[in-house]
């Protein structure tokens, strides 16, 4: 084999890989976009028990074609808490089954490249027509999905074109047949390839596809087609892992369980090897009517058998683990709890940090808006948690205590103002991508809200500075006045948690709870104002303190009105509401 001969064989398989991987890319885009708008609710819905994890799992990932996908969405949300570690578990070990389903439709449409099959990818291209000129974004998804399946098996057609007859480079040959010699040894040898060439490519389905072609081509035999396999389904963990590397440490204890889960289910598979290659054998011979390890010389040697059975294999392999393997949950967190140690360094809640878009690019538009929009609510959370501190302020008896609560307010201010800026520039950059309409309605809107949410912050921050100002100048209120400004706060507190409410689910807004605070403060407000301009014509109080009396009140009606603005964003409304 020559030099030139070398380069013409990578350069065409390069060629035939990066049509399937675009084409796996692009199938598995618009599948997300049907149903990524779905998919934090489905799999936070429906993870409470390993079964249901187990089948959320299962078909989130058969729906979107991406186990990376669905993995990296749990290691997200168990790192922000949306999901328990015994649940992600669950889920990770459905979506190891639901990525099976790309092997079958490999091996049932996508091999055996005749002039009839390759009719079947350009029926799918022209169906496709019918739907991406739609002006429905929700059609245009599901022609880009159609489109994707037909490069899908024209990029197979093209990867079964570009291997070479082995029968013409004998060395090379000779090189696979001597590999393949070392009985059990082979086996973990091509383990590991099969692992280390998954972390290459970072897509198991296309090195599932390469492994089929060779099975196909008479490359390889049956035996070392199953040790890529196993490879494979280890090596795709690192997606997951490599997500951890940013998250807490539940976040990491989620990727890990998906390693542990695959490397256990490798090792139980390993024992029972030879009993288990019988039995695929014996299923693969009574559809195909020829063993997987039948000769090719042999009169009756079906080429299909192979890819058959490795189907069939990568099928038993995950149901089989995931069954047995459910029933062992509390042993593998175990495991994954000696893996991962809690460090008391760990950032706390004072920190600033990005729970799940930092580092968590997801592949479309509407997952990555799953992802921003969780991380508003968290948002949301530390602005509800700056709000505690300020009763602090009235109530603190030393000036230690006092400086103690003000350089918080202080912190937190400073991280709502870095979270602003970080999920703007995250949603920025997902806007300036291929999105739909909707997505692009809702980026507008959460933009809006996290700008009303730093406002909050920042106003909570004057509340403080106006504190820290009357302190300094010895003003103090009279009883009646602390006791409306703590009522006021109450109120004001009751709205926040209404729009926090609201913020965890946009197609159910409390709408006239949020007003309904709202009109509640800004009448109490009014009453505060007029019974203050009434004290002050009377001499009640002079003037410093009737300043930080009427500042305070009106800073807390402020909070009121960037609340009700959040609500409004959400829930689409342009209403206004009366000052």
């Amino acid at each position: 084999m020559s030099a030139t001969d070398i380069i013409f064989i990578v350069l065409n398989l390069a060629g035939a890989l990066a049509v399937f991987l675009f084409a796996m890319k692009l199938m598995s885009e618009g599948l997300q976009k049907i149903a990524g708008s779905r998919m934090r609710a489905v799999l936070s819905r429906f993870t409470g028990k390993p079964v249901s994890g187990i089948l959320t799992g299962t078909v989130v990932t058969a729906a979107i074609q991406s186990s990376s996908a669905t993995t990296v969405m749990v290691v997200s949300f168990v790192n922000a808490g949306l999901l328990s570690l015994a649940g992600a578990v669950a889920v990770i070990m459905g979506a190891n089954i639901g990525t099976t389903v790309t092997a079958w439709i490999i091996t049932l449409f996508g091999l055996g490249g005749s002039a009839e099959g390759f009719s079947l990818p350009m029926l799918l291209a022209t169906v496709s027509l019918f739907f991406i000129f739609s002006h429905k974004d929700r059609m245009k998804s599901i022609g880009q999905s159609v489109i994707g399946l037909a490069l899908l098996l024209i990029g197979m057609d093209l990867l079964q074109a570009a291997m070479p007859n082995l029968e013409e480079y004998p060395a090379f040959l000779q090189a696979l047949a001597t590999m393949s010699d070392y009985g059990f040894g082979s086996i973990l040898l091509f383990i590991v390839i099969g692992a280390l060439l998954t972390c290459l490519v970072q897509a198991s389905a296309a090195v599932m596809a390469i492994t089929l072609v060779m099975c196909y081509n008479g490359w390889i035999g049956f035996d070392v087609a199953v040790a890529l396999v196993m490879g494979q389904n280890i090596g795709t963990t690192i997606t997951a892992n490599l997500a951890a590397m940013v998250a807490n440490t539940a976040g990491k204890k989620a990727a890990r369980a998906h390693l542990v889960f695959n490397v256990v289910g490798v090792l139980i598979t390993l024992a029972v090897f030879s009993p288990l290659m019988r039995l695929i054998a014996q299923l693969t011979e009574g559809i195909t009517g020829c063993s997987p390890y039948a000769p090719v010389s042999d009169a009756d040697y079906n080429r299909e058998s192979v890819p058959m059975a490795i189907s069939l294999f990568h099928t038993v392999f995950n149901v089989g683990n995931t069954v047995i393997l459910a029933f062992f949950i509390p042993q593998i967190l175990r495991i994954v709890d000696w893996m991962v140690k809690s460090k008391d360094e760990e950032r706390t809640e004072d920190d600033f940090r990005l729970t799940y878009i930092e580092g968590n690019w997801l592949s479309t538009a509407e997952l990555n808006l799953q992802s921003a929009k969780s991380e508003i609510e968290e948002f949301s959370k530390r602005v509800l948690r700056m709000y505690t501190f300020l009763p602090g302020l009235r109530t603190a008896e030393s000036e230690e205590e006092f400086d103690g609560i003000m350089q918080r307010i202080t912190k937190y201010e400073d991280i709502t103002d870095r979270m602003e800026l970080e999920i703007a520039k995250f949603l920025t950059r997902v806007g300036s991508g291929d999105v739909s309409q909707h997505a692009s309605e809702r980026i507008s809107t959460m933009l809006r809200i996290i700008d009303n949410l730093e406002s909050i912050g920042d106003t909570i921050y004057q509340i403080a500075m106006t504190r820290k100002n009357k302190r300094e100048d010895a003003v103090h209120f009279d009883a009646g006045q602390n006791a409306n400004l703590e009522h006021m706060r109450e109120l004001v507190e009751k709205a926040l948690q209404i729009m926090d409410s609201n913020l965890h689910d946009y197609d159910h807004v409390d709408l006239d709870a949020a007003y309904a605070a709202e009109h509640e403060i800004n009448a109490y407000r009014d009453r505060l104002r007029s019974q203050h301009l009434d004290a002050l014509k009377l001499g009640v109080y002079d003037y410093s303190i009737g300043n930080a009396y009427s500042s305070l009140y009106a800073q807390y009606e402020k909070l009121g009105d960037y609340a009700i603005n959040v609500t409004e964003a959400i829930d689409g409304s342009r209403k206004h509401v009366d000052e």
